[in-house]
């Protein structure tokens, strides 16, 4: 555990997210432990840490896929469910479309689900990626099918992305485009939380860091609070706070 644990005073008082004690545990395995955290809206804000400190875990329960061991998770006020599905955009760590599906299919479906959401952006995002309507998943390299659910998730106008490693896995020219898809389509009143260990590739569009640690936020602070005070980028930081943790084999 560290001792120099710090949180940000920039959370604003109307926070989109708030967690209160926020503890999940499996088993005899706690992933998060009393998480106490405010974000406020309009911020694209990094979610930081090792693979095994909780990152996925956090995310699933602000989707709604978990629920907390003990704890308050709130969204807007709401806890994660039916009331936030309809405001709440995830971008899973795995592909979870059928193969047959189409990109067609796959723009009728978000049609269908979600009122938010804007097939002509993600019609002219396609065509800009030279991604045919009639092209099946199953004939798409694993770069193009990352770029397909990312056009799907930023094409809607949520309060709330969650994207849990948006660039693992990918070529350095795809995650410039994930990156820049992300800055240009994300709703300017909402939020986007990035789940990532790949600090370098993604500082440049991060507004605040959290850092996790075996469950626990280390620190949650502004990027140019960061540069200003420790006169380092959040990369080298990451690398300082976390450079003895080991790989754990996989998050939580």
């Amino acid at each position: 555990m560290m001792e120099d644990i710090r949180t940000s005073k920039t959370a604003q008082d109307d926070a989109l997210i708030r967690l209160t004690g926020l503890t999940k545990s499996f088993g005899a395995k706690r992933a998060l432990s009393g998480i106490d955290l405010e974000v406020g809206r309009g911020k694209i804000v990094g979610l930081l840490g090792p693979n095994g400190s909780g990152k996925t875990t956090l995310i699933k329960i602000l989707n709604g896929l978990l629920r907390p061991t003990s704890g308050v998770a709130l969204i807007d006020g709401h806890a994660p469910g039916v009331e936030t599905k309809s405001h709440v955009s995830y971008l899973p760590d795995r592909m979870y479309f059928a193969d047959w599906m189409k990109a067609a299919d796959l723009m009728d479906l978000f049609s269908d689900f979600y009122a938010d959401f804007d097939r002509q952006k993600a019609a002219e995002m396609f065509s800009a990626l030279g991604i045919r309507p009639m092209e099946r998943i199953k004939t798409m390299s694993k770069g193009t099918k990352e770029k397909v659910q990312l056009v799907l998730v930023m094409s809607r106008q949520a309060e709330l992305y969650l994207l849990d490693e948006p660039i693992a896995g990918v070529d350095p020219a795809a995650r410039d485009f994930i990156l820049n898809t992300i800055l240009t389509n994300y709703n300017e009143n909402g939020t986007v939380l990035i789940s990532t260990h790949l600090i370098a590739d993604i500082e440049r569009v991060l507004d605040e860091v959290i850092f996790l640690q075996n469950g626990q936020i280390v620190r949650h602070d502004s990027v140019d609070n960061i540069r200003a005070t420790e006169g380092k980028s959040v990369d080298q930081l990451f690398r300082e706070i976390f450079r003895a943790v080991p790989y754990q084999g996989g998050d939580l």
